[in-house]
């Protein structure tokens, strides 16, 4: 009996050492990610030009590379509205410690993009262990699948949607006696939410893979609430683009692809997940 007491004892204090082991490895992954995003960040605030005169406010300026290519486009189309010819906006810093507090915070911002893909490494390697053999296999490229969709919607994000958004919010008037002077803290604001809430979108079939992974999702709710997110996606392409139809289709459309890519992902989990039943 005092045997089988010690037997459990000893268990009982192998998973609480199991469990502290775990935290212990996390720590060390979460620390890791810090100093890969701290020392990119530190990068990012000794590159100061390059970072806010040649990307953060180059979007704000008719000679930004989409704002000629649009212009450019106009002219072949005979679509004058996607012409940007002047948009220099006038960004002003009201507060003292505005403009030093705003180049941190972009260097954190910036360094956490660029640590983007490490980071999730270091979260997948935290993962691993407790995956089936099958999972490690499915799951071995998901860190890289998750950082290339990342990036391109960074990229499709301040190439496209991020310029349409400036130029539309920055040059709207209610009234010809109202000017617009931009504080550089809305300016980045607006800049640092679009660019991370469409990277975040972009995961999406990230997202879906997972949902219906575990049974949540499935590819007929997709197909069958498809109509309604063609209108979303079609009123938010509407409030950012000028108004012309050409534009909404330059922002919608790869939106759209995505969405189909992800009803294809899920539609393939599903499947296999019906065979493992079976």
């Amino acid at each position: 009996m005092e045997e089988v007491n010690s037997k459990n004892n000893n268990k009982e204090t192998e998973k609480v050492m199991t469990f502290w082991d775990h935290l212990d490895e996390l720590r060390w992954h979460i620390m890791r990610s810090l100093i890969a995003i701290v020392i990119l960040a530190i990068v990012a605030f000794v590159n100061r030009e390059i970072i806010f005169d040649y990307i953060i406010l180059a979007p704000s300026t008719s000679d930004f590379f989409t704002n000629r290519m649009l212009c450019e486009l106009g002219r072949i189309l005979s679509l004058d509205a996607l012409c940007i010819k002047e948009m220099h906006l006038k960004i002003i810093n009201i507060k003292m410690s505005g403009q030093f507090l705003t180049h941190m915070y972009i260097s954190i911002v910036a360094g956490f993009i660029l640590a983007f893909p490490y980071v999730l490494w270091e979260i997948w390697r935290f993962v691993k262990p407790a995956m089936k053999d099958t999972e490690k296999k499915y799951s071995s490229g998901g860190v890289f699948i998750s950082s290339v969709l990342f990036m391109m919607g960074i990229l499709f994000s301040y190439f496209l949607i991020v310029p349409l958004t400036v130029n539309f919010l920055g040059t709207y008037h209610v009234s010809e006696s109202v000017f617009n002077q931009i504080s550089l803290s809305s300016y980045i604001s607006t800049v640092v939410s679009v660019t991370f809430a469409v990277g975040i979108v972009f995961e999406l079939p990230i997202l879906v893979y997972f949902l219906t992974k575990i049974g949540i999702l499935t590819p007929e709710f997709m197909k069958r609430n498809r109509k309604y997110m063609y209108v979303i996606m079609l009123i938010v392409s509407a409030i950012i683009t000028p108004p012309d139809m050409f534009s909404q289709i330059l922002v919608v459309f790869p939106l759209i692809v995505l969405y189909e890519f992800s009803i294809g992902v899920s539609n393939r989990i599903n499947k296999k997940n019906l065979e493992d039943l079976t």
